[in-house]
């Protein structure tokens, strides 16, 4: 990594600003932020309100203040989650870990802190019950990172369940409470449970170790592969409740394309064996999770046309 060749570089010296910085960027996973910013955006234009124009939405500043400030929750949780995870990372994850450590602790918290008093000033603009709503989101977060992800159970769905909140934020403030929103939610809410089982068994020796009780640990390799097995054949639901909507329009190659996915990923999870499987699939998991961001703008052909034409 040259991340790391520079820092060795200037273990001497004081460490460049922008190293700090990039690695700063690694901790709070900016390349997830952004993901989740492009989801939410495009979410509220072709979901949560496919009725307003496309320049309504993207001038809409009460939207813009819940993304930043969801942007700050999720870092900080990124932050407060290393800072916790740092041992069990020294083993699971060592390159990363290294690089996370060119940051300061110390520094890291100030930053944790900062991030949520902006987040919850900046809800404050939209109204006090988005700040509410912010101020619990940087709590659980908190309690996830410090008890509930010890657990079995209570890791497993805090995880997946605070993964899917940011869009919860958009989805109340537009109270759109329609059956194609909650069928999406749980399409997305099974493929996290997944993803979180899937993450239990890449880092399961640092985990045992930390005496972390994730059902990897608890029950077993053999177990986590048929709950996944359970789950994955429990999101056949949704996808199949979705295809019936017309209005999902080009979205639904999306899910034919998961269907196939999900097949091929049952079957190559039951010949894994090492974490190097293990992060494969979890790659091939968080693949398919970009696609389905993306595909949201293919979701109704006739949304796009009325977005042009109201602009």
């Amino acid at each position: 990594m040259d991340l790391l060749k520079i820092s060795k570089k200037n273990t001497k010296k004081q460490t460049p600003f922008y190293i700090k910085l990039l690695s700063l960027f690694f901790v709070v996973r900016g390349y997830n932020i952004f993901l989740i910013v492009i989801a939410q955006y495009l979410a509220s234009i072709f979901i949560f309100s496919p009725e307003k124009s496309l320049r309504y939405v993207l001038l809409d500043l009460n939207l813009y203040f819940i993304v930043l400030s969801t942007i700050c929750v999720i870092a900080s949780g990124y932050i407060i989650n290393n800072f916790y995870d740092s041992e069990t990372d020294k083993i699971n994850k060592p390159v990363k870990s290294k690089i996370d450590a060119i940051v300061s602790q110390k520094i890291k918290l100030r930053f944790y802190f900062l991030l949520n008093f902006v987040a919850v000033v900046i809800a404050f603009l939209v109204s006090w019950r988005a700040a509410l709503f912010f101020a619990v989101y940087i709590f659980l977060i908190w309690f996830y990172s410090h008890k509930l992800k010890k657990y079995p159970l209570t890791g497993l769905f805090s995880a997946a369940s605070l993964a899917i909140l940011p869009f919860f934020a958009v989805f109340v403030y537009y109270k759109n409470f329609s059956e194609i929103i909650f069928t999406h939610a749980a399409f997305l809410f099974f493929i996290l449970l997944i993803r979180e089982l899937i993450k239990d068994l890449e880092r399961i020796k640092g985990d045992f170790i930390q005496n972390y009780q994730t059902i990897a640990v608890k029950y077993g390799e053999y177990f986590t592969k048929m709950l996944i097995t359970l789950l994955t054949l429990l999101t056949l639901n949704p996808i199949y409740f979705l295809l019936k909507y017309p209005e999902i329009g080009g979205m639904k190659y999306f899910f034919y394309t998961s269907v196939l996915v999900l097949i091929g990923f049952v079957i190559t999870l039951w010949f894994s064996k090492s974490k190097r499987n293990y992060v494969f699939l979890h790659l091939i998991l968080k693949l398919l999770i970009t696609l389905g961001v993306f595909s949201l703008a293919l979701i109704d052909y006739n949304v796009i046309i009325n977005k042009i034409l109201l602009n």
